[in-house]
Formats: structure tokens, sequence, C-alpha cells
């Protein structure tokens, strides 16, 4: 660090404008799992959220400001330590939010993903922060897009939800108090979000407390045994020039009949959704990939506790699922053993970073050394809220480099669901991911109408 910027730091921790705080086990993974440097644009997250309707800069900087000043995760940079890096948590912040008035040819939605791009791939100063950022782009008049990238580190999937809540919340807030200025005098307007009932940090100190040694050690042993003798299903050298390519996103879906028959089929089997669409995968993907032994990563939102629920910041954990396809097995029995597998797995879960050091798997440059699959069946809250004068949509985008090199996400959005494809191209072009696709789906379809099929005849 810098003179100057150790003497500012040094300031501001005497003044008590900061305070230092150690990572929470989320989010080291980040640093000490993860195959990509910590600042890649693969760790950031990015969406957009549309609206529709009368809004100003102003109203929109307002609002932002007061969601910066209820969310401490968005206060929260990062610096150097003698073991790992420090949270560094300031006590306020100024909200970055940038407007820009489109072009109509910058509107156009072939233009505007460009657009978004520049968003989403501008790096962030983990140091200097902040490590988030909002674009205001004006289409039209009443057709407005912020485009929002928040680093990885401070954030994750069920986070959006609560920004674009607190966001709403505070628009409203800013139009009621107006209302309000006018008829009492400015007396008695709330100019504040209400604090959530847990910070951050406070939530990682609780966390922390939670994983003593000998319960890691425990948990440790359970993994072991789970993930001994499995391995990637890619073998690639190290150093593969494909590490740090950006992912591409492909969108299918499973069609509102479909939908309705692989809810029947778990329900039928007392299953869950998650373990039937997962069972499918298995083997769908082992018939595409020529392997019988498959271990994908799921997230898991890991956030128990009502308190935890309104607090943005990196929550989340990682759990490694293991399943064996067995062409002889009717899907059925392959469903019933990969949802036990799932419920032992979530079961004995902890914080991934403690996991891959109990493992002590070597991570080759850019590859993960654990899974190299992403499968995850998205059920953190995306609200879709009706204001005053204007309407929201919140729309996830994945960018950036991946931390895996094939993801599957899947989305309840109504009747149907959302099947999202996240993969690199340099390792796999399109027709291949659309022929997963097709193979993925034609399985459902077949187990849907004949669980007791082998699986070596869904896969014909």
């Amino acid at each position: 660090m810098q003179p100057d910027n150790r003497a500012r730091l040094k300031q501001w921790l005497e003044s008590g404008e900061a305070r230092l705080q150690p990572l929470s086990l989320s989010q080291r993974e980040l640093w000490e799992t993860s195959p990509i440097p910590v600042g890649d644009p693969g760790n950031y997250i990015c969406s957009f959220i549309e609206i529709k309707g009368a809004l100003t800069e102003n109203e929109c900087a307002t609002a932002l400001q007061r969601v910066v000043d209820r969310q401490e995760a968005l206060r929260i940079s990062f610096l150097p330590g003698k073991e790992r890096p420090l949270q560094l948590v300031r006590s306020t912040a100024t909200a970055p939010l940038r407007y820009r008035e489109l072009s109509s040819e910058e509107a156009k939605p072939e233009s505007l993903e460009e657009v978004l791009k520049e968003t989403y791939r501008e790096p962030f100063d983990l140091m200097q922060g902040p490590i988030f950022r909002v674009d205001m782009l004006r289409r039209g008049p009443n057709d407005h897009i912020l485009a929002f990238a928040i680093h990885h580190g401070v954030a994750d999937g069920w986070s959006l939800g609560v920004f674009v809540q607190d966001l709403c919340t505070a628009y409203v807030m800013g139009l009621t108090g107006m209302r309000k200025a006018v008829a009492v005098g400015m007396m008695g307007v709330p100019n504040s979000l209400p604090p959530v009932p847990q910070t951050y940090t406070e939530w990682a100190a609780a966390e922390r407390a939670l994983w003593p040694a000998a319960e890691v050690s425990q948990r440790a042993d359970f993994w072991r045994s789970q993930l001994k003798g499995s391995r990637q299903i890619w073998s690639r050298a190290d150093g593969t020039p494909h590490a740090h390519e950006p992912l591409q996103r492909w969108i299918s879906n499973i069609p509102a009949n479909l939908t309705r028959a692989v809810k029947e089929l778990t329900r039928k089997e007392s299953a869950t959704l998650f373990s039937t669409l997962l069972a499918a995968f298995q083997v769908a993907l082992g018939k595409w990939a020529n392997r019988d032994d498959i271990v994908v990563g799921t997230p898991v939102a890991n956030r128990n506790k009502a308190s935890a629920k309104q607090t943005m910041g990196y929550f989340a954990g990682v759990v490694p699922l293991r399943g064996q396809v067995d062409p002889s097995r009717a899907f059925s029995d392959h469903l019933r053993a990969v949802h036990e597998t799932a419920i032992n797995a979530f079961g004995n879960a902890m914080p991934f970073a403690e996991l891959a050091t109990a493992l002590g798997e070597p991570q080759a440059k850019g590859l993960h050394s654990i899974f190299d699959v992403r499968f995850a069946l998205q059920n953190h809250p995306t609200p879709d809220v009706v204001l005053p004068r204007i309407s929201t949509k919140l729309r996830m985008r994945s960018t950036g480099t991946a931390r895996f090199d094939l993801g599957c996400e899947i989305t309840e959005t109504g009747s149907d669901m959302e099947l999202v494809w996240l993969f690199k191209p340099g390792l796999f072009p399109r027709a291949d991911i659309t022929a997963l696709d097709a193979l993925f789906l034609s399985v459902l379809s077949q187990v849907c109408k004949n669980p007791g099929n082998q699986n070596s005849t869904l896969i014909v």
C-alpha cells in the first residue's frame, strides 16, 4: 500500500469512518479456490432493471443513496492482509450512479447489448471501491434501464432481489416524502430506510462462530469419502487458452406442459424438483460427455435465518454433488439415489474454502480443483414491482469469465421454466450446446412418460 493510502486508512480507522473485518467464509471461496483472479469480471454479478414510466435522474440517485446507506455490503472494499485480505467497511459512501442518454441506434436491442457489456466488464478498484456500479440508461421519455454490476465478494443472486426491493421502497419513500413535505412543511418526513435486522459483517461473525475446528474436521471426513476418486469431466492441460475465456449465454426453456409433467413426476416419486431435474441432467450430460461419474457444483442460499433475508452480501455456498449414471438402472431408481445423495450433501454442507483445503486437491491454473460443471435451480426472489408512475422488471445476466466450463441454470418463470446454458465457446461450439439442450429435454420428456425405463433407453 502506498504511504499516502496508508495514512488515509489510518485516519479513517481512528475517526471511525471505516473499520476492518475478516473475510466471511463465503468470501474466502473467491480468494482461495476460484480458478480465476479475484478481480476478473467473471466475479461480477450482472443484471439490469427495466423501468417503464416517468423517472428522473435525481429520483433514482436519491433512492440509490438510501440503499447504500442501508446496505453495509455496498460500502465494503478489500485490503490485502498478512494471511488473507480484509474487508474495509465504510460508515458512509456516495452512491455511484452514472446517467446516459442512448441514441436511437444504441437503444436497438443488438446495440444495447454492447452498451450493457461496457458496464459489466469495466474493472473495479477492489481497494478504493465502490465495487458496484449503476448506469441509468435512458431509451425514451418513459423507458429506462438500470444496468447493475456488483462484485461477487459483496453480493449473491439473492442480493439482487433485495436490491430491487430496497430501491423501489426508497423510490416510494421519495415520492411520499415530497407529498408530506408539502403538507407538513418539511417536518416529520423520513429520510432513510430502516436498518436491516442483521448487517453482513454481523452475519459473517456469527457464521464463523458456527464452524469450530472440530466441526470442520467432521464434515471434511464426509466429503473425503463422498468425493474419493472423483475427477473433473474434461481433462485439459495446465494453462489452457480457454481458462479466462468469457462465457456465452444461450437461453432455452422447458415448456409449460413438460414443466407440469416434471412436477407431477416429482410428486409421485416423493422427490424434489431439484432432484428430478438434476437426475435427468446427469443422464443427459453423461451421454453427451461420455462419462458415468458426474460431479457438479450447485449453489445454496445459506440464508437460513429470517434476520439475513433483507441483507445484501455474499452469503451463498457451493455444494458438490456426485452421481453415478448406470445405464442398466431404471430412472426412478436413479432419481431416488440422486435425491438421497442431495439430502446427505446439503445436510453436510460446509464452507467451500474449508472443504477444498481438507480435500487437498491440487488446482491447475485456470481450472477448478473439484468440479467444472455448475447446475442450479434458481429460487431466490426476483420481484417485479408495480409502483406509482413506474413498473420494474429485474433481468439476471451472466457475463464475463465463468469459474466453471459449463453451466445449466433453471428458473421457474410462471407456467414454464427458463433454461440458461452458460459455456465457453472455445471448448463447446453452439451446436454442441443445442445438442445437449435437446438431449436434456428429451430425457425429461421420456422419464415423465415412463420413469421405469432404463437410463440406456433414454439416450439412444
